[in-house]
């Protein structure tokens, strides 16, 4: 035990002894703490004269030094050295003024052929991808059954009119009476009614198109049995196309219908689409907060298809603010704030950080464009210092009263 206490004890004094000889100013420091050093004088710095003092010109320089200033004296003929510092001028910022979105692309109009009656597909008369106008035959169900009571309701038809005409020209000779005129009108019109509806039915074993526009795929083929409900095809007028996409609920006051907006797609890159807003949603979305907006692109190209994906930008007036090199901002209790420079001195300014970008620092305080704000030096500063501008002063720094 004895023995462990005396190692920490020697351990203790040769650390001490470093700390006197090898940092500069440690006999002072113990001095000013009440320890006095008896062995000083032999641990003094070579050159330092007898009686503890060094020579007149080191002790001027330490006595400079103590001061606060730099070796070789930092005061010369009673100037204090300035600061030197550097700044960068406060710009302008605008930040939401644009609004990127990714939408997909429908047609303008776009049609589920269905088949209007049962029967079997004897043809088809388009083929997919052929550009049909409204009213277009597409294709053909059986109708022979169809064409014979269209036929016996048109026979039929023509006999009742004949009977009504011989029965009016009776009557114009006193040979017919009023009883005879009404019935022979009635079968006439009741053969006329009929003769409309095998005409309605054999019109529904054709297969039309009610728009005009691009035939898609057929789902189903010549010879197969279709009914009221089959899918043959789609048509699609693509002459516009609207995209469809979602904005944040803070952009739904500043978007009306016919404002432009810019779209670009993924099959076609490096080209810029113009078009404009045709249609906004009446409510916002509660579960993500978004707003459904449609837009329309020109395709008189034909190049777009429905399905396709797009970029679509919107442009806004958008908010400005005072932009600052992120080296300027600096912390304290109070928040973030800056060093503006005027005048040869400068001043601390608090201010708001509204938006950090990679390029600079969007703020709300107490600058405006064309100030300057310090970038460099900002450690050494004081409220109301002088200081230089690194520009100022060169490369090389500074010069103090006094130097050669």
């Amino acid at each position: 035990m004895l023995r462990q206490v005396l190692i920490s004890v020697v351990v203790l004094a040769l650390a001490a002894a470093g700390y006197v000889l090898f940092v500069p100013g440690a006999s002072e420091q113990l001095a000013r703490l009440g320890i006095s050093l008896p062995a000083e004088a032999a641990t003094a710095p070579a050159g330092q004269a007898a009686g503890g003092q060094p020579p007149a010109g080191q002790q001027q320089a330490q006595q400079g030094q103590r001061a606060g200033g730099p070796p070789g004296g930092a005061r010369r003929g009673g100037a204090q050295r300035e600061l030197v510092v550097a700044t960068s001028p406060v710009v302008t910022g605008t930040i939401n003024d644009s609004l990127n979105a990714i939408g997909e692309g429908e047609a303008a109009h776009s049609v589920t052929v269905m088949s209007p009656a049962s029967g079997t597909l004897t043809s088809l008369l388009v083929r997919p991808g052929e550009s049909i106008a409204a009213g277009a035959v597409i294709g053909q169900l059986d109708s022979e059954a169809e064409q014979i009571a269209f036929d016996r309701a048109q026979l039929a038809y023509d006999d009742a009119q004949a009977t009504f005409t011989r029965t009016q020209e009776l009557a114009n000779a006193n040979a017919a009476t009023a009883v005879q005129i009404n019935n022979a009108q009635l079968a006439a019109n009741q053969a006329r009614l009929e003769l409309q509806n095998t005409e309605l039915a054999l019109k529904r074993r054709t297969i039309s198109s009610p728009i005009a526009g691009t035939v898609g795929l057929f789902q189903v083929n010549p010879g197969n049995t279709v009914t009221g409900q089959s899918v043959v095809t789609t048509i699609e007028d693509t002459g516009h196309i609207i995209i469809s996409f979602w904005v944040p609920e803070r952009y739904a006051s500043a978007i009306s219908v016919g404002e432009p907006v810019a779209a670009s797609a993924v099959a076609l890159p490096g080209e810029t689409l113009a078009g404009e807003i045709v249609a906004l949603d009446n409510r916002i979305d509660p579960a993500s907060r978004t707003l459904k907006v449609q837009a329309e692109i020109p395709n008189a190209s034909g190049k777009l298809r429905p399905g396709m994906s797009f970029s679509v930008r919107l442009a806004f007036p958008g908010e400005q603010f005072p932009a600052v090199d992120p080296l300027s901002i600096q912390w304290s209790s109070d928040g973030a704030y800056v060093w503006k420079y005027a005048d040869g001195k400068v001043e601390r300014v608090l201010v708001e950080v509204i938006q950090r970008n990679s390029d600079g620092v969007l703020v709300q305080g107490g600058i405006a464009e064309g100030d300057q704000v310090v970038t460099q030096g900002v450690q050494q500063l004081t409220a109301g210092a002088a200081v230089r501008l690194l520009d100022e002063v060169g490369i090389s720094g500074p010069r103090t009263e006094g130097q050669s």
